[in-house]
């Protein structure tokens, strides 16, 4: 029986330059609406709380207030989404929010924070001669890849590689290991981009191999899990004197010793996104990587995460200078991306992927018959994508390297299918993902007002001159706009 579970990611690669959300100064913009429909009431936890999100993570109240000394924490739904508090009024952060990944516990995973990812494995051990078990590779789009094991010889060679670190804003990094006989797993590569559009959380690490050394039994440590992804957003002002973090979990250690076993890789910080009219206060907005686990070869760091500052006024206060990464910063834009792309596994191996799938090695969603041969079909439906994307199937089994296979969408950009062809593994479970990197084009607004057309206009012998027309009818050169857009 071949069990096969599945996730979904959809990375968007936006232009980041002229074509990027643009706000240039000169005029008073409009206060800006968090969207909120204030259907939760105020927020004004009195003790530590975890909340129970929502289907699509959104939480919408009035006003928000975490005294000092309490901690908020989120329980991660079905489909793990990104958390979103919205609020009509005021967000007050005195206490803590905390969407850290977990750390791992010897060799079973981190688990991530909500809207990131989890760790992979620790690999386990057997007696010298037979090669022991790699480590599990980190789920997200920058998971850190599995620490390898090998036994030529079963004193000397039975040792395991290291598991890479997840990575984000920036690449993890590699395991420790030995090239020629138990190679450390690369750190998981960088995703997304400064906006924080959409909302996606950290990677989880990969997992240490297992030992095969003579009479020492030693599983891998486990990868640490990814930091979470909040967005905040408040039509009035966000304070933050106390803390927000999104930090990713610590690679577990070897056990029950870490003289033959690979440490497990670092989960990568998650992403915190702000957005008010205006934020202040003295408090502290972390996105850090976890470290690597120990062991005979150890893990690798996890990458950084993001934070992403937007205000209509200058920020002000120590959270100005001194986020953890440092954070980037804009003017308010919208909320939510409209018309979001959305990708969908539909069916795999010819039987249909339940509503909700947990994308969980421990909550299997399809069992594959037996007689099921390689490659096996996995079908998938898109939205708002453009025709002739490329997307990409990814099968994770729970121990070792994944395997990759694309073909391309096609029917119409507003609804897309593609048929991908995959090598399943007959060994361990698997978790299907499919990715989908393609690039879109936000608004454009001068002083605060959308840009609506693009007007090019030619002279013989004189070339041709570009002009930027708003709403209401105002044209601004292209010379003018990009003068003022470098100033």
């Amino acid at each position: 029986m071949k069990r096969v579970f599945f996730s979904k990611i959809i990375t968007l690669n936006l232009i980041q330059s002229l074509v990027l959300t643009l706000f240039l100064t000169g005029n008073t913009y409009a206060a800006f609406d968090s969207g909120s429909t204030g259907a939760d009431g105020a927020f004004n936890p009195t003790a530590h709380t975890e909340v129970t999100l929502p289907a699509d993570g959104k939480l919408n109240y009035t006003s928000v207030n975490i005294p000092t000394g309490v901690t908020v924490t989120f329980k991660r739904n079905s489909t793990n989404t990104p958390v979103y508090v919205l609020a009509t009024g005021d967000v007050t952060i005195a206490g803590t929010i905390n969407l850290n990944g977990t750390n791992a516990n010897g060799r079973f995973h981190g688990k991530g924070g909500p809207g990131g990812f989890d760790g992979g494995f620790g690999g386990t051990p057997v007696d010298g001669g037979i090669p022991a078990s790699p480590g599990g590779k980190g789920l997200g789009t920058g998971g850190g890849n599995p620490g390898s094991s090998a036994s030529t010889n079963p004193v000397q060679y039975g040792v395991g590689g290291g598991g890479g670190g997840g990575g984000f804003a920036s690449n993890g990094s590699d395991g420790a290991g030995n090239s020629t006989y138990a190679p450390g797993g690369s750190g998981g590569g960088s995703y997304g981009n400064i906006n924080i559009l959409p909302m996606i959380g950290g990677a989880g690490g990969g997992g240490g191999a297992g030992s095969a050394a003579e009479n020492l039994k030693n599983s891998g440590g486990a990868g640490g899990g990814g930091g979470g992804a909040i967005l905040i957003a408040s039509s009035s002002v966000i304070t933050v004197s106390g803390s927000i973090t999104a930090n990713g979990g610590k690679g577990g250690d070897g056990t029950p010793a870490i003289v033959y076993a690979g440490g497990g890789g670092g989960g990568s910080g998650g992403a915190v996104k702000l957005m008010a009219d205006t934020i202040t206060g003295d408090g502290i907005i972390s996105a850090i990587a976890g470290t690597g686990g120990n062991g005979y070869s150890v893990g690798g760091a996890g990458g950084s995460g993001r934070i992403r500052l937007e205000a209509t006024n200058p920020v002000t206060g120590t959270i100005s200078t001194s986020t953890t990464p440092l954070f980037s910063y804009g003017y308010p834009g919208t909320v939510f991306v409209t018309n979001i792309p959305t990708l969908s596994i539909t069916r795999i191996g010819g039987i249909d992927v339940p509503a909700n799938p947990t994308g969980s090695y421990a909550q299997p969603d399809i069992t594959l018959p037996g007689t099921t041969q390689n490659p096996v079909t996995v079908n998938i439906s898109a939205t708002n994508i453009r025709t002739g994307t490329t997307v990409t199937v990814t099968s994770i089994p729970e121990y070792g390297n994944s395997t990759n296979a694309a073909g391309a969408l096609s029917g119409t950009d507003a609804s897309s299918t593609a048929s991908v062809s995959i090598t399943l593994s007959t060994s361990y479970q698997s978790i299907l993902t499919a990715t989908a990197t393609f690039t879109i084009q936000t608004a454009m607004y001068w002083d605060g007002e959308k840009i609506e057309k693009v007007r090019v206009a030619a002279t013989a012998g004189k070339g041709s001159e570009a002009f930027y027309i708003t709403e209401s009818g105002k044209e601004i050169k292209a010379g003018e706009l990009m003068a003022k857009l470098m100033k």
